[in-house]
């Protein structure tokens, strides 16, 4: 069975910045208050993830400034099943040039081997290192960088699924 470690950001990524219209799942945005801040969610979006979440081999990774708070207060806010995903921290990588979630990422790859990697983060695409490193891992590895205001869309996880 191959191991596939799947990386997700919160903001803009799961919960897009200053929504507006309808999702790009075709329904409105849900609301949620999560503890420290309300979120906008698409609930199909949320479904589709706890179910590629169960799927044999994902591993799936918290890796947004929201670090614990994720699986603490966002997770039971918008039902999403992540409350036990591992959570990268920024902490120990103030001294780095590379961005955090780079650092992070890499050290967990290292104590984590996997077969392949999806990486979701809004700002992926403007990190020139972070994207570099993710293309050196060639077809192994699917990132994506959602625009921040629409956050993960159907074409994006049906991408992952067809990864999987």
């Amino acid at each position: 069975m191959s191991r596939v470690s799947l990386y997700l950001d919160v903001d803009g990524v799961v919960s897009p910045f200053a929504v507006q219209g309808r999702t790009g799942w075709g329904s409105e945005w849900a609301l949620a208050d999560a503890g420290v801040l309300e979120v906008a969610f698409a609930p199909e979006l949320v479904a589709k993830l706890n179910a590629l979440s169960r799927r044999p081999g994902a591993r799936f990774v918290w890796l947004t400034t929201w670090e614990r708070l994720a699986p603490e207060f966002l997770c039971p806010a918008i039902k999403l099943d992540g409350r036990d995903w591992p959570v990268l921290s920024s902490a120990g990588h103030e001294l780095s040039p590379d961005w955090w979630k780079l650092d992070a990422i890499r050290r967990d790859v290292a104590r984590h081997p996997a077969d392949r990697l999806v990486w979701m983060d809004d700002q992926l695409d403007h990190e020139p290192r972070a994207l570099a490193w993710a293309e050196a891992w060639g077809g192994r590895m699917l990132h994506i960088s959602p625009d921040p205001r629409k956050g993960l869309t159907p074409d994006h996880l049906d991408a992952v699924e067809a990864f999987l």
